[in-house]
């Protein structure tokens, strides 16, 4: 039994936000020396990727409810939906630039009105340096199978960009094609329950998640043939992983230089529970899509 971890949703190939002025979306700022200071950080936080100005303490988990050192991992993303006039939590994703996203395509359903909270910690609370950005338009995978979860990654664009901040900053993303190798440490990050059946968290869980290679990930007492090569398998030691509300979610690995990649999409993970021994959290994997990602991004 295997659980996406959201609701289904509708295959969407494209979605359009209708609302125009976006509602919610970043206020500009005006001034010429206002916006002259306003350039001269974005270029600054503009030349790199994955690099965090607040350290995450690398030894809390998701699957447990240890909260994430507030704004150590600066590209996490709330995706919210419009229900009610109200916007709720439905999945995270992973801010890759001023003016993109990735989440996972099975997030996304036709007709919903959505945003994005950047510069989050907690989700209840009202944080300095938080922005909620309204969204222009959606690319879900042209061949996203929500019967058989494949090409499980969907791509926000932003109503405009935002600007970077020490809370908000973009990932790094992996070399194409590359491979994580076995036990590689990375780390899951989400406002999931805390635990199966348990409450959505407030702040946000970050959990130690070693990458599990395609070998081991596809033996029969593990996923089998549900899992294939565009996807990436972490944990499955039966006691931390991701669950319900983490989709859409980066797996973040280090790389050797020091910066933090996106390494992969929370995309499902055990319907019988979210931390099963040998039912590690399945992932998108983003090398399998850097050309795929940068096709939108130019769009």
């Amino acid at each position: 039994m295997i659980s996406v971890w959201l609701r289904s949703q509708a295959e969407t190939p494209l979605y359009k936000n209708p609302h125009n002025p976006p509602h919610g979306s970043q206020t500009p700022y005006t001034g010429i020396m206002l916006v002259s200071v306003v350039l001269l950080a974005f270029l600054g936080y503009a030349s790199s990727c994955g690099v965090p100005t607040y350290l995450p303490n690398l030894a809390t988990r998701v699957v447990g409810g240890e909260d994430a050192r507030p704004h150590s991992w600066p590209w996490q993303i709330s995706l919210q939906y419009l229900k009610d006039d109200t916007y709720r939590h439905t999945c995270g994703g992973t801010l890759i630039s001023t003016q993109h996203v990735l989440t996972a395509a099975h997030c996304i359903s036709k007709g919903k009105t959505y945003r994005v909270l950047l510069g989050k910690n907690n989700l209840v609370e009202e944080e300095a340096g938080s922005v909620a950005m309204a969204v222009d338009t959606i690319f879900v995978h042209e061949k996203w199978s929500s019967l058989l979860v494949r090409n499980d990654i969907a791509l926000i664009k932003l109503a405009e960009p935002v600007e970077l901040s020490d809370t908000i900053q973009v990932a790094c993303l992996p070399p194409k094609d590359s491979l994580l190798s076995q036990d590689y440490p990375c780390y899951v990050t989400g406002w999931g329950r805390l635990w199966t059946n348990g409450p959505i968290a407030d702040a946000l869980q970050q959990g130690f998640l070693p990458a599990v290679d395609h070998a081991t990930c596809t033996q029969k007492d593990w996923w089998g043939t549900m899992v294939t090569q565009n996807m990436v398998c972490a944990g499955g030691d039966g006691v931390i992983s991701g669950c319900n509300g983490d989709s859409g979610g980066p797996l973040n690995c280090e790389a050797a230089n020091g910066a933090w990649e996106v390494r992969g999409i929370v995309s499902f993970g055990s319907g019988w529970s979210c931390n099963t021994a040998k039912k590690p959290t399945v992932f998108t994997r983003v090398s399998a899509y850097n050309d795929w990602i940068n096709e939108k991004m130019q769009l």
